[in-house]
């Protein structure tokens, strides 16, 4: 059985180097596909990816474990994409095209031609509409969404109050129905109002 993030951690501290090539090649990926969602795809994607993972290396030996080494993780990387956003190196685009390793997203194969253009040129769509949205709201949707967070880890992450975090993706989710809506897309699922 595989050691847990924690074990690896505490390997880590230590002075077990190899322990951080384990957490790198468990979360490299993960932390690349939040990143590809939150700047678009561009050569940045993997040199945020690789200062996240520096940022993590020198930051480790004092990582106190009071949150989850994923939720620390993703923080660093939300901190890394907005430092860079803000220095106006990236722009603000999201996708939601799986990376995979074959070039296809997953669910692509037996489809037609044009069940593929229909699929993608609607997740360009709503890549676009998740784009306009504040900042705030797009990590929240994509940490939740896209990266399978609980609301709790995404309150680590971002250092906010569970209900803000709740609130920041009802929200979220609300101005996305109403963006595609006004688009002529609908979709089938509701989205729920926002909880006091």
């Amino acid at each position: 059985m595989a050691p847990s993030d924690e074990e690896l951690v505490e390997q880590f501290q230590q002075g077990d180097s190899s322990a951080f090539d384990a957490l790198v090649r468990r979360w490299d990926r993960k932390v690349q596909g939040a990143i590809y969602r939150l700047v678009g795809p561009s050569e940045d994607v993997r040199d945020l990816s690789q200062e996240t993972l520096l940022k993590a290396y020198r930051g480790l030996r004092t990582f106190k474990k009071e949150a989850r080494f994923s939720s620390w993780l993703y923080q660093i990387a939300l901190n890394v994409c907005r430092d860079r956003m803000r220095r106006g190196r990236g722009r603000s685009y999201v996708s939601f095209d799986e990376l995979t390793d074959g070039g296809e997203s997953p669910g692509e194969a037996g489809r037609s031609a044009l069940e593929l253009i229909e699929s993608r040129d609607l997740s360009r769509q709503v890549a676009a509409a998740v784009a306009a949205l504040p900042m705030e709201q797009r990590e929240v949707i994509v940490l939740k969404e896209y990266q399978g967070l609980t609301f709790v880890e995404i309150a680590e992450a971002l250092d906010v109050p569970l209900s803000t975090v709740k609130t920041r993706l009802y929200r979220g989710l609300g101005q996305l129905r109403q963006q595609l809506i006004r688009q002529g897309i609908r979709g089938s699922a509701p989205v729920p109002a926002p909880t006091s």
